[in-house]
């Protein structure tokens, strides 16, 4: 059995260099790797191209990276809640391609099952349907969409094992394990590391042959964000 131990972020992201294109698991602020996103922002790897299902807030998340100037291009789904996003996106700073969530998902999970594309109806008549392939079956309209190509995943799983096997909590099991299956190395920051054999096999949501590197991560913020109260 290979070492998939880290002893933390900084030598888990060691080797992603300047213009790689990284899959950043997580929805919204849940289950987003806070560890290895910290860590890259301290090495300064630039003209990034990120894959995630959103961009994080300001001083937050893939915010931090943005406002460091470090990402090149963004492929997302939601992106309103991130001020820098949007007025690098506005100026021409930033590329940006917007994707339709379930296709966001569909693409991920396509990369890690070996597929090259997959058919979708979502899209089709709208500015996301420009310049792609479309097929009609049984009468209805699908659009190509290639399955993702991406040099590196992080992931955040709540619990994991040294051989790589990941249990999610909740809402973090939206893309995380769907893009733990895709990346060529994946990268997996958890909450808590215990001895193989630990874990509950009927419990484990990502097998570890999908993990490349595994560490205990440390400091998680666990933010909400967006908090509504009523009033009294």
């Amino acid at each position: 059995m290979l070492n998939k131990v880290v002893k933390n972020a900084q030598e888990a992201i060691h080797d992603i260099e300047d213009g790689a294109v990284i899959m950043l698991g997580g929805f919204g602020l849940c289950g987003i790797p806070e560890n290895c996103i910290s860590a890259l922002v301290q090495k300064g790897t630039k003209n990034l191209t990120c894959i995630s299902n959103n961009a994080g807030v300001d001083d937050f998340g893939i915010g931090l990276m943005l406002k460091t100037k470090q990402v090149k291009k963004m492929i997302s789904s939601y992106v309103g809640e991130n001020a820098e996003f949007e007025r690098q996106l506005l100026s021409g700073e930033l590329e940006v391609e917007l994707i339709p969530q379930g296709t966001l998902a569909t693409r991920c999970m396509a990369a890690g099952y070996g597929m090259p594309a997959i058919y979708t109806p979502a899209g089709v008549g709208t500015e996301v349907a420009i310049g792609k392939e479309s097929r009609e079956f049984n009468g209805k309209t699908y659009l190509l969409e290639h399955a993702f190509n991406s040099d590196f995943a992080i992931v955040k799983a709540w619990k994991g094992d040294t051989h790589g096997n990941l249990i999610f909590r909740a809402t973090s099991r939206n893309f995380n394990p769907l893009m733990a299956m895709a990346g060529k190395i994946t990268i997996a920051e958890v909450e808590e590391l215990v001895p193989a054999g630990t874990l509950d096999p009927d419990m484990i949501h990502t097998p570890g042959i999908y993990i490349n590197r595994i560490f205990e991560g440390k400091n998680y913020e666990k933010r909400i964000e967006q908090i509504t109260v009523s009033k009294r």
